[in-house]
């Protein structure tokens, strides 16, 4: 079978998107770096990484801070700064990351814990796709589906939760939309993976996502 059009960790860039203030969260730390039981949420993320080589994370909050803690578990990480973190949204952090970007592009949020096992199969799934995951967090994007597709994002209809992930060529990225959610609905629509998440945007979330880990990401 020919690899044309075949994602793989060798011709995939993951962009990890951690600009924001988490002003919602309220703890006066970029949410890249809340204690998952004793180890950063981004290294965390990282650690379910290993076979990508090509991996940017975008800072704007708390950079340097953010880069030290990167850099002490892997040395090869590239990243692209937001300077403008406080006035953009998510959007904009992605576009600073898909500078020379290879042919696929897997974007990830910096606040969203993943069943590792599930994530895994995101990972691995070859064709362009959007992750979806149970209702869980307090103000999610959703998504409505249709003959098995995802086929809109938005903030009012859907029955499951977009939890900031998605694997998509990335010559198709070039919406000037300021919500990654809206890049994604010009160019729909994907085939959509299950995946349990958490995603961590207010105290009740991080309490809810701490005791979820906890109970093994079940």
């Amino acid at each position: 079978m020919s690899n044309v059009n075949i994602a793989t960790p060798k011709n995939t860039t993951v962009v990890i998107c951690c600009a924001g203030m988490g002003t919602r969260l309220g703890i006066g730390t970029t949410k890249a770096l809340v204690d998952i039981c004793g180890v950063p949420l981004i290294i965390r993320q990282l650690q379910l990484l290993q076979d990508f080589d090509d991996i940017r994370i975008v800072v704007g909050y708390q950079a340097e801070k953010l880069i030290n803690v990167v850099n002490e578990f892997r040395k090869d990480i590239v990243f692209a700064f937001n300077y403008q973190y406080e006035t953009t949204g998510v959007a904009d952090s992605l576009r600073k990351g898909l500078l020379g970007a290879r042919e696929y592009t897997i974007i990830l949020d910096g606040d969203t814990l993943e069943n590792p096992s599930d994530f895994q199969l995101f990972l691995k799934t070859e064709s362009e796709c959007v992750v979806l995951s149970e209702l869980s967090s307090a103000e999610p994007v959703k998504a409505e589906i249709s003959d098995e597709k995802v086929q809109r994002l938005s903030k009012t209809e859907g029955s499951k939760q977009w939890p900031g992930m998605a694997k998509v060529m990335t010559e198709k990225l070039k919406s000037d939309s300021s919500h990654v959610y809206g890049v994604l609905n010009e160019i729909m629509p994907f085939k959509s993976i299950f995946v349990r998440t958490r995603e961590i945007d207010t105290p009740e979330d991080y309490e809810q996502a701490i005791e979820w880990f906890e109970n093994g990401c079940m």
